[in-house]
């Protein structure tokens, strides 16, 4: 392997690398809501600070649903990471994928290179966890990445324009029948979004079919819908999507998952489109590390987010398994994320002082979720919001947490469009549609 070289013929980058030269080395690897965090909060700290992601762009990940609903285009929900850190003197971006780490030589591995690290902030995320049915996938697609949502994005409207042009009834009804399986706040936001684009935004663009007879299926295993909520919230929730047109099924675990739909016991759900939005599984940084880990895979930290063993490693987000004072396991919502990350880097700076670092305390300052135009709930250490007034306290918050003012003002803009109008301005269907064109036209001739 080789170490990475960063020289440059730059005088004025090579004179910041002098400066770096003798500094700490702090790797964070992950550019999510806590590697950030942490980049952020080291800006003015005596280390040089890498931070290593696989893409380019900070997402922000709670407004995914509507990328893949037709609410939002790409462009406002990510932000380039080194347009973010361009200003931090002692940070470098690096994108590549992290293959590994050696714990004894504090090497942080990326294929045949290696960047040496004196601390490492670990914030890789999690992926969907199909509950051992990974066959699942490519029936059932999740939504964490921009090219998961375009994907799903795609597949909603080709459904429709597949439709516009099918013969037969029953191959209609399959294709406007969306089933979501999950209901956590993801899958619960991304029905009520189907639901409002199917029987607002199309309903008079078809001719041959009408959208609003789409059938939007929410199906959750546990007794209730967002289980983290209070039971009146998660009525609330229920009783607006239901109102919205969305079949909720409750306490129905799928047993099965193919291309012409699902099984929930002895129900049998037609569907072309169905979207995974239950469970997740941590990505490796505990194989990395050699660490325990716990049934999803998360690593087992202590309250200063140390992995055991490893006094230089801190583990962050949703790929951290980090308990609360009480006992109970922190939830992978990025408030705790962004917490984490500041908090590992006021940790860094203790360390290098030679103090130890006094235990990580989450502030809760609540929950939301959104269910449609006009509709949302929301907990805020028991004062509950609900209807359009936690749907405006739920739409300010998200715009308040994007990055970037240009990001912030669009945001706010197409909302404030799609609330007069109902209409969705990216409903795009983009890459390769051939063979779903090709499907169609053989249906119609055939019709």
């Amino acid at each position: 392997m080789r170490d990475v070289d960063a020289t440059c013929g730059c005088p004025i980058e090579a004179a910041r690398r002098d400066e770096l030269a003798g500094l700490p080395k702090v790797v964070i690897v992950g550019a999510g809501f806590g590697g950030l965090s942490a980049a952020k909060a080291l800006a003015k700290a005596p280390v040089h600070v890498t931070l290593i992601d696989r893409r380019n762009h900070h997402l922000f990940q709670p407004l995914l649903y509507q990328v893949a609903t037709a609410g939002l285009a790409p462009t406002q929900i990510a932000t380039p990471i080194r347009a973010i850190l361009r200003k931090q003197r002692n940070t470098d971006v690096m994108l590549a994928t992290v293959t590994g780490v050696d714990t004894k030589a504090k090497h942080v591995l990326m294929g045949e290179r290696r960047l040496r690290y004196d601390y490492l902030v670990l914030a890789t995320g999690a992926r969907h966890s199909y509950f051992g049915r990974d066959e699942w996938e490519r029936f059932a697609p999740g939504l964490k990445t921009l090219e998961d949502a375009t994907e799903q994005r795609k597949r909603i409207l080709m459904a429709f324009e597949r439709a516009e042009l099918e013969g037969d009834a029953a191959e209609r009804a399959r294709l406007t029948t969306f089933v979501v399986i999950g209901g956590g706040p993801t899958g619960v936001e991304t029905a009520g979004a189907i639901a409002e684009l199917a029987k607002k935004a199309l309903a008079k663009d078809y001719r041959r079919i009408n959208p609003h007879c789409a059938r939007i299926i929410l199906v959750e295993a546990a007794p209730r819908l967002l289980g983290a909520f209070p039971e009146d919230l998660s009525a609330n929730a229920r009783c607006e999507l239901e109102r919205l047109g969305v079949e909720v099924r409750t306490g129905a675990a799928v047993t099965a998952c193919d291309a012409e739909g699902v099984t929930l016991g002895a129900e049998r759900i037609e569907s072309r489109c169905v979207i995974w939005a239950a469970g997740v599984q941590a990505s490796p940084a505990a194989k990395w590390l050699g660490a325990k880990a716990d049934r999803v895979g998360r690593t087992l930290v202590g309250a200063d987010l140390r992995v055991e063993g490893r006094e230089d490693v801190f583990v962050i987000g949703d790929v951290a398994a980090a308990a609360a004072p009480d006992g109970r396991m922190l939830p992978g919502v990025a408030p705790v994320a962004k917490q984490q990350g500041a908090y590992a880097a006021a940790a860094i700076g203790a360390l290098l002082k030679n103090k130890q670092p006094k235990p990580f305390a989450y502030a809760d300052f609540g929950a939301m979720a959104t269910v449609g135009r006009k509709a949302a709930i929301a907990d805020f250490r028991g004062l509950h919001l609900r209807g359009f007034f936690g749907w405006f306290v739920w739409s300010l918050a998200h715009v308040y947490f994007l990055i970037g003012f240009r990001n912030r003002i669009a945001v706010t803009m197409d909302w404030i469009w799609s609330y007069l109008t109902f209409e969705r301005g990216a409903r795009l269907i983009t890459g390769d549609v051939g063979h779903e064109a090709a499907h169609s036209d053989r249906k119609l001739e055939a019709a």
